[in-house]
């Protein structure tokens, strides 16, 4: 038995490594001061970060990916939060399968998904809008923000709520002074998460995209198809800082292992 917890540690060693290796590989590329990409860097220079600020292409897809990824998880926290405390604070029928149903998309591949969505949305004139996309950004993000919410929920001591009410508070006056506060944290882990899904989204996007609305993620792929260069690298970077960014945020608000391992 011990020998194998010393295995199964190894083998998730050697995972996150792999895992991590072109991470390893794109960011130090990116400060290459040659004009084609290597690695090791030949060199060290800032040319590339600089050179994004004169590529509008690039402004403007990163724009678009922070307002779609704004309102998507505007909307994943709206709705996802009112799912949550149902699922949460009442004894619905069937209440399992509305769970498994609400957070499929987390385990439905994108690909199927996306697939899903066009085939969906083209005879409603949604796919290559702003509004389909949006759409299919919140559909992918909503999961997360029930999941973690209900995390947040399940060790809720709802005995706060009924003592505020016997004590005269309205229900909306017990949300706003017991229930939010005591569950903000997870609101604001789920608005996160779902801010990244939505920002480095690439397979949904491509199914929803139109050629005159690109996010950024979007634009990174349509340069590495036409020829690789250090831009590239500088570009993928500023996503891959981001990224780290929110989930060093998202780590110390409400742990990410816990969050999405079902209970505390």
């Amino acid at each position: 038995m011990k020998y194998l917890g010393k295995i199964r540690l190894g083998v998730a060693v050697i995972s996150i490594i792999y895992i991590l290796i072109p991470l390893i590989v794109i960011i130090p590329a990116s400060f290459t001061s040659a004009n084609y990409p290597s690695f090791p860097a030949q060199g060290f220079s800032f040319q590339w970060y600089t050179m994004l600020l004169d590529r509008p292409e690039f402004i403007e897809a990163l724009w678009n990916s922070v307002k779609f990824a704004v309102l998507a998880a505007f909307f994943s926290v709206l709705f996802g939060t009112l799912g949550a405390l149902a699922l949460a604070k009442y004894d619905i029928p069937g209440k399992s399968y509305i769970t498994s149903i609400l957070t499929a998309p987390l385990s439905v591949p994108q690909l199927v998904l996306g697939i899903a969505l066009l085939i969906y949305f083209t005879p409603m004139m949604l796919s290559g809008t702003s509004t389909g996309f949006l759409i299919a950004h919140t559909v992918i993000c909503i999961p997360y923000v029930i999941r973690l919410v209900l995390t947040g929920l399940s060790g809720f001591d709802y005995n706060l709520e009924r003592a505020a009410a016997i004590l005269g508070a309205s229900p909306a006056k017990v949300f706003w002074k017991v229930t939010l506060p005591l569950i903000r944290p997870a609101i604001i882990s789920g608005a996160l998460f779902a801010f990244l899904t939505s920002f480095d989204n690439v397979t949904i996007s491509l199914f929803m995209v139109s050629s005159d609305m690109r996010t950024l993620p979007i634009e990174i792929f349509s340069q590495m198809q036409d020829s690789y260069n250090p831009l590239v690298a500088s570009v993928s970077s500023v996503v891959i800082f981001i990224s780290v960014i929110l989930i060093v945020i998202l780590e110390k608000l409400q742990g990410v292992g816990k969050a999405f391992g079902g209970s505390h």
